[in-house]
């Protein structure tokens, strides 16, 4: 491609709404543009990436034996409506209607479809196990758009889903997309950790996230130093501090005067005690009642760990759980002011677990506690020297906290450091959430129906444009892998009226493309400095400049962009160094 053809409108300035590296530099490497919050235009540079991307995706899937398919983007309500999502997944599925009054919406993803595909045209075990997987456009009408392509409304997601006989097949389905999404990943050239995960509003039990871990990232996520345990922080089991047999004296509770001070820090301050010795008393209303849980000072309550542990300890009755019409959905929140006062007679702020007539929980740090600072459920009030157990009563003990850097590994007790992630894929195990639901099963060996065992594999396309650009980046500019770069190499004729320099470039033009080699031509009639800035703000992996002064001597330089020096290469080797080159980094 002649860069005088190429529409490539480069921008000098960031983009006003701009956040991250990645946003300000594909806006200004003319890849994207926002058509309004959270939808962009893919420019041709862009295009050709994010086509290169899916092609990766497309071979690992394809080795894994998965087929591609193409399901509709709009999708009947009455599909949804027989999974339970369509109230259950929230405002961020966009719903409308069609001229003749149907609802449908726009596809976040496609479990209904794909499991309303299935269970028409399969019906015995011996179709099975299956893999279909689609490469198509989604929408999520997000609350706060941002990031650029990171969390975008409208984007480009590849989904799997696979259906087997059994769990034991199912495992096997799961663990074959989990190797492929490494090697596509390994392939991209990203630095990624696999963590598990929470399932969310898909569902299912097993769960594991890929994470590229960049400072930009919206993910928190731990990894053990001693062994290759990772996971999301909401997710991340810990091992907690071991509860000693002697705990030293248990020293009287005392009620003290602290005005103002409602704030674990503002405490802390007050009475000259550390946050870890303090603990929080934190009010949630579940299943119409109020329920208090407490954690030590210095963590934080983990509210996906405490709503599966309380939907366990509350009992929710059997017709929620069977997801009936009439049953109220499970919700945790924070409990009102009203609910606060109600339940403790102070505002908020001043709550504590001594006295409290409601079930109380506790995370398992604060059973190695004692002696410890809690509400007095009195405005500026708190007792000291508190324990549990003499002074109050745990109805039970659980893992209910966000993990962080330095907590003990529950695996082998190493310690963890914690990372920010960008999720660019994500593996579920679903189990039969959507084949029970809508009747998806096939006949086993002895002629008995099963619900299929199904499994839901995403990888975010667009997303990874723009995770690789949070890791793969300078002050200048992009620098692309050369496997998802739009162009592998740029030449750069330097002086356009020079007729040697002119035949020279476009010499090694050609014999690049004879070569099968993506390559672009600058053939403005633009100065050196623009050529080269330009180059490096696309990130183009292999740049070969030809100025008069070098061909004097015979030479070219050739840059790698990642690499910090030029090299200066024999005009007449030149096309051999450079395939090379692109060999070695594809």
């Amino acid at each position: 491609m002649r860069l005088s053809n190429l529409f490539m409108p480069t921008r000098k300035e960031d983009p006003a709404d701009a956040e991250v590296v990645s946003h300000k530099l594909l806006v200004r490497g003319a890849y994207i543009r926002m058509v309004t919050r959270g939808i962009y235009d893919f420019l041709p540079l862009g295009w050709k990436s994010v086509r290169k991307i899916e092609a990766i995706i497309r071979e690992e899937m394809d080795r894994a034996g998965a087929q591609e398919v193409r399901l509709p983007a709009v999708q009947p309500a009455e599909l949804w409506e027989e999974s339970g999502r369509w109230q259950e997944y929230g405002p961020e599925l966009l719903r409308f209607k069609d001229r003749k009054g149907s609802e449908y919406c726009l596809g976040p993803t496609h479990e209904e479809v794909m499991t309303n595909l299935i269970r028409n045209d399969v019906g015995s075990y011996k179709d099975l196990p299956l893999n279909l997987y689609q490469i198509q456009t989604k929408f999520r009408d997000e609350t706060r758009p941002r990031f650029g392509l990171m969390r975008g409304r409208e984007f480009i997601m590849k989904d799997a889903y696979s259906f087997d006989i059994d769990e034991e097949s199912a495992k096997v389905s799961y663990q074959q997309m989990y190797d492929a999404y490494q090697r596509i990943f390994d392939r991209l050239g990203f630095e990624y950790a696999a963590v598990e995960a929470d399932s969310g509003n898909i569902g299912g039990s097993l769960s594991h996230e890929f994470q590229v871990l960049a400072e930009t990232g919206e993910d928190e996520i731990v990894r053990c130093v001693e062994c290759d345990y990772a996971a999301n922080v909401e997710k991340a089991e810990t091992r907690p501090t071991e509860v000693s047999e002697a705990t030293g004296e248990q020293l009287e509770m005392a009620t003290v005067d602290t005005p103002g001070a409602k704030t674990i820090e503002e405490i802390s301050a007050f009475l000259d005690v550390p946050a870890s010795n303090c603990v929080k008393t934190l009010l949630f209303h579940v299943a119409d009642q109020t329920v208090a849980v407490l954690v030590r000072g210095d963590h934080v309550v983990n509210e996906i760990k405490l709503t599966a542990f309380l939907r366990e300890q509350l009992k929710v009755d059997a017709a929620a759980k069977e997801n009936k019409e009439d049953a109220k959905p499970f919700e945790l929140n924070m409990a009102s002011d009203a609910q606060v006062k109600a339940a403790t007679g102070a505002p908020v702020g001043f709550a504590g677990p001594v006295g409290l007539e409601i079930p109380v929980f506790a995370d398992l740090e604060v059973q190695a506690l004692s002696n410890f600072v809690v509400g007095a459920n009195a405005a500026d009030k708190h007792h000291t020297n508190v324990n549990h157990g003499r002074d109050f009563e745990v109805t039970a003990f659980a893992d209910l906290r966000l993990a962080q850097a330095g907590d003990l590994c529950a695996r082998c007790g190493g310690t963890f450091e914690s990372h920010r992630g960008i999720e660019v894929g994500h593996v579920f195990y679903l189990g039969t959430k959507y084949s029970d639901a809508m009747g998806a099963g096939v006949q086993d060996q002895n002629g008995k129906m099963q619900s299929l065992k199904m499994g839901c594999y995403g990888i975010g396309v667009t997303r990874i444009l723009a995770a690789v650009v949070e890791q793969n980046h300078d002050k200048n500019g992009i620098i692309w892998p050369m496997a998802i770069a739009p162009y592998q190499v740029i030449v750069l004729p330097l002086q356009m009226k020079n007729e040697e320099v002119i035949e020279a470039g476009e010499k090694i033009y050609a014999e690049l493309q004879d070569a099968g080699i993506d390559v672009l031509l600058d053939d403005r009639k633009a100065g050196a400095g623009s050529k080269f800035k330009d180059a490096d703000l696309v990130g183009i992996p292999v740049r070969i400049a030809i100025g008069s002064r070098g061909l004097k001597e015979g030479m070219v330089e050739v840059k790698v962009r990642s690499a910090a020096e030029n090299e200066d290469i024999p005009l007449a080797d030149a096309v051999e160094y450079i395939k090379t080159l692109v060999a070695q980094q594809s």
